[in-house]
């Protein structure tokens, strides 16, 4: 056996793979600490992009859903204003229901005829009223609007359209401006009237229930998608805890090893003084 003093061959080969050792149980604590799998793009190029990408998608699809749930606020305070406006149509046809029978006299017609016409006022001071950002939605207004609820740039399947035709819904455009009840005649006339302006108004509530309806839908789907690509995105990302936590026991104990191991080296080099000694 040579024994050399100035190069510990030995001495490096411990050193070495201490260092190694070292390197990975580095990369162990750091996956732990953090709880990713990738640290550094190092680790794992491919999956850092993947998962960054898969990141980037789910946020946006976070506001996907979120606008969708806007669309909805909007969609409901259309969906309040209508509701009013139809209650207080069919609390004037009960009123104009009740002067058209000779059951009543003319004093009870033109008390009838004080809650129709505060009604009528009523019905305008909540279509001019029933706002939403600023702007007025039944009040005549052309409303079109466009609801992102996709993460691209593809109108078809990224954007909810609402447009919901005519929203007027003042006592003028429904045609009840001029209804009244003191005179069983023109009772008997205005039903036919309050039957037109109840049919528009449900008509309204109809489109404003659909797109409801159909961005409730989105806001279930959307979510589900993205609760898929999350879990995609913790596969490629995310530090199996159990693992780790095994390679750093595994770890340690080898680095123990190798100090060990290596402070038995730097001895070696004695042996050649004993030799000088004798």
């Amino acid at each position: 056996m040579s024994l050399q003093i100035n190069t510990n061959v030995l001495a490096l080969n411990a050193q070495r793979n201490l260092e190694t050792v070292n390197e990975r149980l580095n990369s162990t604590i750091a996956r732990l600490s953090s709880g990713s799998r990738i640290v550094h793009a190092s680790d794992d190029a491919a999956g850092l992009a993947i998962s960054d990408q898969i990141n980037s998608t789910t946020r946006s699809l976070g506001q996907a859903i979120r606008n969708a749930q806007d669309g909805i606020s909007l969609v409901q305070v259309y969906e309040g204003g209508t509701t009013e406006i139809n209650t207080m149509l069919m609390r004037i046809r009960e009123l104009a229901m009740s002067a058209a029978s000779d059951t009543v006299g003319e004093a009870e017609r033109r008390m009838l005829d004080y809650e129709v016409q505060n009604l009528k006022q009523e019905v305008d001071r909540v279509a001019k009223t029933t706002k939403y950002a600023g702007s007025e939605l039944l009040s005549g207004k052309v409303i079109e609007l466009e609801f992102q609820v996709g993460t691209s740039n593809n109108p078809e399947v990224d954007r909810i359209r609402f447009a919901p035709g005519d929203t007027n819904l003042t006592a003028s455009a429904l045609e009840i401006g001029d209804v009244e009840v003191t005179e069983k005649a023109h009772a008997q006339e205005s039903l036919d009237q309050l039957d037109i302006a109840i049919s528009k108004v449900n008509e309204i509530r109809a489109r404003v229930g659909s797109v409801q309806s159909r961005l409730n839908t989105t806001i279930s789907s959307q979510g589900v998608f993205q609760e898929n690509l999350l879990a995609a995105k913790s596969r490629l990302r995310d530090a199996d805890i159990a693992v780790e936590a095994t390679n750093l026991a595994k770890e340690s104990i080898l680095r123990k090893a190798g100090v060990a191991v290596l402070m038995q080296a730097n001895e070696t080099p004695t042996i050649a003084l004993q030799l000088l000694r004798s």
